[in-house]
C-alpha cells in the first residue's frame, strides 16, 4: 500500500510519544508529577456548562460554517473590548487553534514555501506545514538569551523568494517569551516591506506577567489589513481545551474566501461547543485576574527551584504557562525515559517535554526540556526536587 510522502515527513507528538512509559509506570505504583502537556487544571468556568444544561433546541443541528453569530459576536466585543475592531465576517470560527492553524497554512503555502519560525516551537507546526509542502525555516534562539528573536537582520537575513509568512505565538509555547510591542511593530513592518504574511497565534495573550498589557497583531489590522492574520482559542484562556472551539481573525477579504473552502468542506463546528463558548466570554476581568496570579505563582516556585540545580540553564518567563531550560545530561529524550523506567523517589518521579522535535536545526535542543506549570505549588515544588535528585542519578550511573 502507498502512503502520502507528505504525511511520512510527519512525527508524533513529543509530549504524547511518553504515554505508554508512563502507563507502565503508573501500573508499577509510581505516582508520577506530568510537566509534559499544557492541560490547564484551573476550574472551566460554569458558564460552559450552564450554556449546555439549558440548550432546549429539539434538533441539534448544523451549525453554518463561518460559526454562530453568538460566538463570532461575542469575540468581536472581546477585541473591541481591546481596541481592536472586527467585522463578523472577518472572524471564521474553527474546530481549535488548531484546526485555525491547519486552515491558514493550507491557504497560503504551496510546494516548496516557506514560512518563519522561530526555534524553538510548538512541534506541531511541523505537521501543519509539512502536510501543505511548505518548509518551517527556523529563526534561531538559544536558552542563554532567553530565546529572544525579534532581530530584524537576523529575520530578514532568513528571507527569500520563497517566504510567505512569519509566524509568531506570543506569548511564546514553549518558551514563555513575551514581545514587546516595539518588536512586534517590528515584525510588521518587514512583512509589509517584503509582502508577507504575520501569523499571530495567541492562545495564551490572557497569561502575562509583571503587569504587561494584553497585546495582539490584530493591533496592526488596520494599517496592515492584507498581512495580518490572528489565530486564538478558548482552550487555554476559559480552560476549555476539550471544548474545540477557537477562530481566525483577518481582514484579508482573498484569505478569508480561500479559508472558508476548507471550512465549508468540513462542515461546521460542533454546535454546542460554540454555544457554550459564547457564553464564556461573560466571565469578567475578575476570573483572568485571579487566574493570571495563579500561575505567577506556580511560574516563580518553579523558576525559584529550577534555580537551585547545579548546570541548569533557564531565564524567567513573561508569558504563557510553560518553561525552557536547558539540562545539564547528554540527552532529555533518554533521560525522560530513564525517569519513567528506572528512577523513583518514594515511590515518584517525573515527566516533561523534551525540545529537541520542538527544533527544526539539527542537533539542537538534544539537553532541553519545557516544563508545563499548570499543576498546583507544591506539586511543581516537589517535581522540580524530582528532576534534580533525577539528573543527580542519571550522571551518575
Amino acid at each position: 500500500m502507498k502512503y502520502s510522502s507528505k504525511i511520512k515527513q510527519c512525527g508524533l507528538s513529543p509530549m504524547r510519544k511518553f504515554h505508554p512509559f508512563a502507563v507502565a509506570a503508573e501500573a508499577r505504583g509510581t505516582k508520577i508529577y506530568k510537566l509534559n502537556i499544557g492541560q490547564p487544571d484551573v476550574v472551566t468556568p460554569p458558564q460552559f456548562f450552564d450554556a449546555v444544561k439549558n440548550f432546549e433546541q429539539p434538533v441539534l443541528a448544523y451549525a453554518a460554517s463561518p460559526g454562530i453569530p453568538a460566538l463570532i459576536n461575542a469575540i468581536k466585543k472581546y477585541y473591541d473590548n481591546l481596541d481592536m475592531h472586527f467585522d463578523e465576517s472577518e472572524i471564521l470560527i474553527t474546530a481549535g487553534g488548531s484546526e485555525a492553524l491547519s486552515f491558514v497554512m493550507n491557504s497560503i503555502l504551496d510546494d516548496g514555501d516557506e514560512i518563519l519560525i522561530p526555534e524553538p516551537y510548538y512541534p506541531n507546526y511541523n505537521t501543519m506545514v509539512k502536510v501543505t509542502g511548505g518548509k518551517i525555516v527556523p529563526i534561531p534562539t538559544n536558552p542563554e538569551e532567553g530565546y529572544h528573536y525579534a532581530d530584524r537582520a537576523k529575520i530578514e537575513a532568513l528571507i527569500t523568494p520563497n517566504t510567505r509568512a512569519i509566524m509568531c505565538t506570543n506569548p511564546g509555547n514553549p518558551t514563555g517569551l513575551l514581545l514587546t510591542h516595539e518588536e512586534m511593530e517590528m515584525i510588521v513592518d518587514v512583512a509589509k516591506a517584503h509582502d508577507m504574511f504575520v501569523i499571530g497565534d495567541e492562545a495564551y495573550r490572557e497569561f502575562v506577567y509583571g503587569g504587561e498589557p494584553l497585546q495582539s497583531f490584530g493591533e496592526f489590522a488596520e494599517t496592515a489589513p492584507d498581512n495580518i492574520i490572528v489565530v486564538d482559542t478558548v482552550s487555554k484562556r476559559f480552560s476549555a481545551c476539550g471544548a474545540r472551539v477557537g477562530c481566525v481573525i483577518s481582514k484579508n477579504k482573498e484569505l478569508n474566501g480561500e479559508m472558508m473552502k476548507l471550512a465549508q468542506c468540513r462542515l461546521s463546528v460542533a454546535t454546542l461547543d460554540q454555544i457554550a463558548s459564547a457564553a464564556l466570554y461573560e466571565v469578567g476581568p475578575e476570573y483572568f485576574a485571579a487566574v493570571r496570579d495563579e500561575y505567577k505563582r506556580r511560574r516563580d516556585a518553579v523558576y525559584e527551584e529550577l534555580q537551585k540545580i547545579p548546570g541548569i540553564i533557564c531565564k524567567c518567563p513573561k508569558g504563557a504557562f510553560y518553561m525552557m531550560a536547558s539540562l545539564p545530561v547528554d540527552s532529555a529524550d533518554k533521560f525522560n525515559q530513564w525517569l519513567l523506567e528506572e528512577f523513583s523517589d518514594n515511590g515518584e518521579t517525573v515527566m516533561f517535554a523534551p525540545a529537541e522535535s520542538m527544533y527544526a536545526t539539527p542537533g539542537k535542543g538534544k539537553n532541553e526540556i519545557r516544563i508545563a506549570y499548570v499543576l498546583k505549588e507544591e506539586d511543581l515544588r516537589r517535581a522540580c526536587q524530582l528532576l534534580a535528585k533525577g539528573i543527580e542519578a542519571y550522571n551518575a550511573k
